[in-house]
């Protein structure tokens, strides 16, 4: 038997994949609605952060991640 893991806990499952990968970082609502209320959120955007992942994680866009990612790199 497999451990439970955030993946498993996530409100996307079953979500269509397009929907956290928008043509641009300004059709991102729909995916960050689903992410809003997520019990996996924090661990979600914490892999995208770690692996520099694409579309809407932890609702979270790149942009912002990119942001996110340069404000922990000027506090360490």
């Amino acid at each position: 038997m497999r451990a439970d893991t955030w993946r498993d806990r996530a409100a996307c499952r079953g979500v269509p994949l397009a929907v956290f990968f928008p043509a641009s970082e300004d059709d991102c609502d729909e995916a960050k609605a689903i992410c809003a209320g997520c019990p996996a959120r924090r661990p979600c955007l914490d892999d995208a952060l770690k692996n520099g992942l694409q579309g809407v994680w932890g609702g979270t866009s790149e942009r912002e991640r990119r942001v996110l990612a340069r404000e922990h790199r000027k506090a360490s």
